[in-house]
């Protein structure tokens, strides 16, 4: 062997080596990638797998190395299009690049395996070897697939939507995309958005709105505006909701702009706040009519109780005579009690009564209750019987209404129950409530009238026979002035001709300290008989009859018909105490009031409203005028006797 084949030699020895070394690395190298690798040699034997390969695909050195690369997993690489691949690889192509397989393992189930292959070539065709990238895309398509079908979605309700959607470049808030329902809305074609700003569609005043707007929503991400106006492209005007935010996609940030047409919506709210206007006139005039209504009823109620009292107090009446002045006096009651009820239901009802709160004993109002229920009790010859304990019921109320809670449910009783019936009254302390109890041996309530008989003109069946139900407010009324003492109210019947009972529970109160010794009240200059009383009313009769009434008790009196002639007459006459009505011509009571308050020589007197107008706003302007009390007509005369005897000690009404 010559110098030169051996130095040939061994220069091909040593290129194996290197070769081989350069193999050996590049095993070392493929080892730690993460992707599955196969080494292979011509006769696509395994002669390496990395270790993501035994990961990825289940198996182990023993089971892979020396195999031929079908016979894998009991041949589960024995795929066709892998066939093919390396057929191709080994005849002609030194490499084949993004080689796709869809194959189902009997191990992994399907996949989804992206091949790459290239021949390493080593010092002969005979030592070739093929070098297998394997790339699993199974999870990747799949999420490409969900992601797809999620953009099929949006894009089908962003189409479908029936509210204008904007999508707005975050950095310039410019227009990059628009939904159909915005040439609807707007009158404007997706393309003819593209690229614009906000205030160039209309949807804000100027470019300044627009320019205050995004920096609000880039230091917020969230704006909002519930009545926004904007011009459509034909210039129609139209209110708006419009809501935009700003989220991130794939690392980029996007702008979503929703506008809502909500112009009908402003219209039926329009309508609706017209409406409430509409109502809240109605129910100012309703009170307005009801107020009237009770001071025109009232003011022809009042001579006809003056009159009844002028005939008891004179005398020498014959049975007839005393008989018609009884009727009277108990139906102008019962026409002043439904007139005081329709105002007080009203006013409950629209929360304008404020209640005057004081410890009191229960028993003494039950029991005044029953006197003034007794009246129409014995008109329709029932009896009453009353039962009330020796120790005091005590509770937080207000005195006049409780009453008129008790005198309803007496008079309710009396009205539904045929003559010769019974009523009993009572109250006890149950549970910490004072409870009170009125029951009747009457009709009865039928058992599907019960749940509605506290609601407001609600009443039983009526018939000829029985001809007073009232107005159906009286239990309503009842119902809830309770409901203002915390309390309740309920009503019970076996059923029709069985009676019925109602049962009122006020929280009970600690007992009533100690009174201290009361002052004395205001009076007018003097006392004693001769105290001189000036009537001011434009109804004649009403002042002619007061002071007729009054001069029988010994005051000296005088009667006056118009505002003006009470100035007049006061400043000669210089009276103790003026009844003064509110509704007169020429000056009203309130002016009348003001001018004597501001005389000197009648700064003094006692000025005592007597009229019609009983609200609690006519109340506090008679206050706010200088009167000292405030009388509701028709004005009983035991209810002035009352004041009266009070500012003027010595002087009485006669019966």
């Amino acid at each position: 062997m010559t110098n030169d084949e051996i130095g040939l030699r061994q220069g091909r020895r040593a290129a194996e080596r290197a070769l081989e070394e350069a193999h050996d690395y590049g095993r070392d190298v493929i080892a730690t990638l993460r992707e599955p690798f196969l080494i292979l040699d011509r006769n696509l034997v395994v002669r390496f797998a990395n270790g993501a390969f035994y990961t990825a695909f289940r198996t182990t050195p023993d089971e892979t190395e020396g195999r031929l690369i079908y016979a894998l997993g009991d041949g589960q690489w024995e795929i066709s299009r892998l066939k093919e691949l390396l057929e191709e690889l080994l005849a002609k192509s030194p490499a084949l690049e993004d080689f796709t397989v869809e194959h189902d393992f009997p191990s992994l189930g399907p996949r989804s395996l992206v091949l790459n292959a290239r021949r390493l070539l080593r010092g002969s065709n005979d030592s070739d070897l093929i070098l297998l990238a394997i790339e699993d895309m199974t999870t990747r398509n799949h999420a490409l697939k969900l992601l797809e079908d999620s953009e099929v979605r949006y894009r089908r309700l962003f189409e479908a939507a029936e509210d204008a959607i904007l999508i707005l470049d975050e950095p310039n808030g410019a227009i990059d995309d628009a939904n159909p329902f915005i040439e609807k809305l707007l009158g404007y074609k997706r393309e003819e958005l593209l690229g614009k700003q906000l205030w160039e569609i209309g949807l804000f005043a100027d470019i300044e709105a627009n320019k205050s707007m995004f920096k609000e929503l880039q230091k917020h991400g969230y704006v909002r505006y519930d009545h926004l106006p904007l011009r459509t492209k034909d210039g129609r005007a139209a209110q708006v909701e419009f809501v935009s935010n700003i989220y991130t996609v794939d690392h980029t940030r996007v702008i979503q702009c929703n506008i809502r047409d909500i112009s009908q919506r402003v219209r039926l709210e329009q309508r609706v706040a017209s409406q409430n206007e509409d109502l809240a006139d109605l129910h100012r005039r309703k009170d307005e009519f009801l107020a009237m209504l009770a001071h025109e009823l009232r003011n022809p109620l009042s001579p006809i109780v003056t009159s009844a009292a002028l005939l008891r107090a004179a005398g020498g009446e014959s049975t007839v005579q005393r008989h018609a002045r009884e009727v009277i006096e108990r139906q102008v009651g019962q026409l002043a009690r439904l007139v005081d009820d329709l105002l007080e239901v009203s006013r409950v009802t629209l929360g304008r009564v404020q209640l005057t709160l004081e410890i009191v004993d229960l028993r003494s109002i039950v029991a005044a209750a029953a006197s003034s229920a007794r009246p129409l009790i014995e008109q329709c010859r029932h009896e009453l019987s009353l039962s009330l304990p020796t120790e005091p019921l005590w509770s937080l109320a207000d005195a006049g209404r409780i009453e008129q809670v008790v005198v309803n449910l007496l008079n309710n009783a009396a009205k539904y129950m045929d003559a010769g019936g019974h009523i009993s009254l009572g109250a006890t302390i149950e549970e910490g409530d004072v409870v009170i109890r009125v029951k009747d041996t009457g009709i009865g309530i039928p058992a599907d009238v019960l749940p509605h008989v506290f609601e407001l003109f609600s009443q039983g069946p009526r018939t000829l026979d029985r001809s007073q139900g009232g107005l159906g407010i009286g239990l309503s009324l009842a119902s809830k002035i309770v409901e203002l003492h915390h309390g309740t109210i309920v009503a019970e019947s076996a059923g029709t001709g069985l009676g019925s009972e109602f049962t009122v529970r006020i929280p009970a109160a600690p007992p009533r300290p100690e009174p201290n010794e009361a002052s004395p009240e205001k009076t007018g200059p003097g006392s004693g008989r001769g105290h001189r009383i000036l009537v001011v009313d434009d109804n004649v009769d009403a002042a002619d009859g007061m002071v007729s009434l009054l001069a029988l008790a010994g005051y000296e009196t005088r009667a006056a018909y118009t505002g003006i002639e009470a100035i007049n007459r006061a400043s000669g006459f210089h009276p103790h105490a003026v009844i003064l009505d509110l509704g007169l011509p020429q000056m009203d009571g309130y002016e009348v009031a003001r001018r004597l308050r501001d005389d000197p020589a009648q700064r003094n007197t006692v000025l005592i409203a007597l009229t019609g107008y009983g609200q609690d706003s006519d109340r506090r302007r008679t206050q706010e005028a200088g009167f000292d009390h405030h009388l509701v007509k028709p004005g009983q005369p035991e209810e002035i006797q009352h004041l009266l005897m009070t500012l003027f000690p010595g002087n009485f009404l006669e019966k």
